[in-house]
C-alpha cells in the first residue's frame, strides 16, 4: 500500500523537484499582498467586537499577558514575531518549572484553540507583512534544521493564517503529509485556490472540523521522528 504522502504527491507539482524560488505569476507578485492587507484590514474591522470580548475573557481566566507572541520563521526563513491570544497558564511545580502544556491547557484554553479564536491576532501579522491570508502555517524555529531541501521551499512565501494543509485535515494528518501540502501550495498559488482554501476555513472552523488540542499533538513528535530517519539513513550508508 502506498503512503499518504506518495498518494499525495503523485501527478502533482511535488513530482518536479527542484530548489530555489520559481517564477511566481501576477498574482503573487502584484495582487495577493494588497488583497490580503484589504481583508486583513476588513477583518480587523468586523471582528473587533470579538477579539475584545475574547481578550477580557483570557485576562479573566488566564492572567495576563493576553498576547501570546513567539518567533517563527516566515519568508526565506526569516523570524518574526506571531501574535496569538494566549491559551494556556502559567501554572509551575515545587521547583518553579512550567508544567507540561497539558496540565496548563485548561479547558477555555482548549476552546480558544479548537474555535481558532486564539488566532486571530494574526490579522496584524498579515499587515505587518509578516504573513499572508493563505499560506503555508508557521511553524516552530528549531524545526528548520530537518526539513528536506524540498520541504525548506515552504518558505519561499510567506505563511498563511490557513493553508492547504489546514483544510486538509489540519492537525489530524501526519507531518510529511502536511508539508506535502505545504510546497503543492507554493507550486500552484492562485487566486482561485486562495479563496477556494478561504471558504474552507470558514466552513470547518464553523464545524470544529480535525480539530486537535492537547496531548495528541506533540510539536517534538517532528523533530524526533525526523532524527529517527536520519540515524536511520546514516545506517543505511553505513552497511552499504
Amino acid at each position: 500500500m502506498r503512503s499518504s504522502t506518495a498518494a499525495l504527491t503523485e501527478g502533482t507539482a511535488l513530482d518536479t523537484m527542484h530548489t530555489g524560488h520559481r517564477p511566481f505569476g501576477p498574482y503573487e507578485n502584484y495582487f495577493k499582498r494588497p488583497l490580503d492587507c484589504l481583508l486583513a484590514s476588513a477583518a480587523l474591522v468586523v471582528l473587533s467586537p470579538v477579539m475584545g470580548v475574547t481578550a477580557l475573557l483570557v485576562r479573566a481566566k488566564l492572567g495576563s499577558p493576553v498576547i501570546f507572541h513567539q518567533e517563527r520563521p516566515g519568508k526565506d526563513g526569516k523570524l518574526f514575531r506571531l501574535y496569538k491570544f494566549r491559551s494556556m497558564t502559567d501554572a509551575r511545580d515545587e521547583n518553579g518549572e512550567l508544567l507540561s502544556d497539558d496540565a496548563r491547557l485548561t479547558g477555555f484554553g482548549r476552546l480558544l484553540r479548537s474555535t481558532s479564536l486564539d488566532e486571530l491576532p494574526e490579522l496584524w501579522n498579515i499587515l505587518k507583512g509578516d504573513m499572508a491570508l493563505v499560506g503555508p502555517r508557521p511553524l516552530l524555529a528549531e524545526y528548520l534544521p530537518y526539513y528536506t531541501r524540498e520541504e525548506q521551499r515552504r518558505h519561499d512565501v510567506r505563511p498563511g493564517l490557513t493553508g492547504l494543509a489546514q483544510v486538509h485535515g489540519r492537525n489530524a494528518i501526519d507531518w510529511d503529509t502536511k508539508l506535502a501540502y505545504d510546497i503543492q501550495y507554493v507550486d500552484r498559488i492562485s487566486f482561485l485556490r486562495d479563496a477556494g482554501i478561504v471558504a474552507e476555513t470558514v466552513v470547518k472552523t464553523v464545524r470544529r472540523d480535525d480539530i486537535q488540542v492537547g496531548s495528541g499533538f506533540k510539536a517534538g513528535k517532528f523533530i524526533d521522528q525526523r532524527k529517527a530517519r536520519m540515524e536511520q539513513d546514516r545506517e543505511g550508508k553505513t552497511d552499504d
